[in-house]
């Protein structure tokens, strides 16, 4: 075990989707490199398990909950996931070969839509990000506001190329979301979070959790674009190397675009988070 910061060890992580879950197959998995035992018992209650060691468990948004410390605090609270006019729905559980932290800062990268969501979420020569902001809240999370981006097909509802605005927010180390225009609701904006599991160092399970506006969408397609996206982005995280994110400020060259991962990396550096990262040269971490 080599995470042993509380910010991290004494905290909620998903680590399985409640609709591969039954009473009659357990799931095998790992968390922070320690194997984790999810499964059913005779009355329905789920039950964590590491080493044969009973571990807190909880239930909500669709997914297994569990910590191999004492959580000090709860689970992110989601209002967006007990809107009846939304959808709820869980985008698929991905394997992906990289550090839970740089699939955090893929997900606040906007410079990257035209060249690996090209068609999608950007085209040439639509490829500039504006300036936009990022604050510190008062519950010490990140948050980015006033982001437009030109996109094609925004969502499956779209019907032609929009300007999207979209604002994002880091909860916590490993748990990321973004709200962006909804194509047929005006003032309305959909919302996806992603409930990244630290497999290791440089490994990790990425969870999505949708909340969609039902007006105009079908349920169905909702799991099918969240796919079709992740599946453009997950080479790309898997074949940047080192695939642990450097926190030094020197490692990268950072231009305006990056402003949200640069405070995402001094963020992490203030919380002496080195999990699935190299720290700043000369820091003992």
């Amino acid at each position: 075990m080599q995470c042993t910061h509380s910010f991290l060890f004494d905290d909620w992580h998903v680590v399985a989707d409640m609709e591969l879950l039954t009473q009659q197959t357990p799931i095998a998995t790992t968390l922070f490199e320690s194997p984790v035992t999810v499964q059913c018992d005779d009355n329905g209650t789920v039950i964590c398990e590491c080493k044969g060691s009973a571990l807190p468990t909880q239930t909500r948004y669709g997914f297994v909950w569990t910590s191999l410390g004492e959580p000090a605090r709860d689970i992110v609270h989601i209002p967006e996931a007990y809107e009846d006019d939304r959808y709820v729905v869980s985008g698929g559980s991905f394997f992906v070969r990289t550090s839970g932290l740089r699939v955090v800062e893929n997900f606040l990268d906007m410079g990257h839509f035209p060249f690996v969501h090209s068609g999608w979420l950007g085209d040439e020569p639509h490829t500039e990000v504006k300036p936009y902001e990022v604050t510190l809240t008062e519950e010490n999370e990140i948050l980015a506001t006033e982001c437009y981006f030109h996109q094609p097909v925004a969502s499956p509802t779209a019907t032609g190329g929009i300007e999207v605005e979209y604002t994002y927010r880091v909860y916590r180390p490993f748990t990321v979301a973004l709200y962006k225009t909804n194509p047929v609701c005006d003032g309305r904006m959909d919302y996806i979070v992603l409930f990244i599991q630290p497999v290791s160092p440089e490994t990790c399970v990425v969870h999505s959790l949708l909340c969609y506006v039902k007006e105009g969408m079908k349920r169905s397609d909702l799991r099918w674009f969240m796919q079709l996206i992740f599946s453009q982005d997950k080479p790309i995280l898997e074949n940047q190397i080192p695939r642990r994110l450097p926190l030094d400020p020197r490692a990268e060259t950072p231009i305006r675009a990056d402003k949200v991962a640069i405070v995402y990396r001094r963020w992490l550096r203030d919380h002496n988070v080195s999990y699935g990262a190299i720290p700043a040269q000369g820091d003992p971490r």
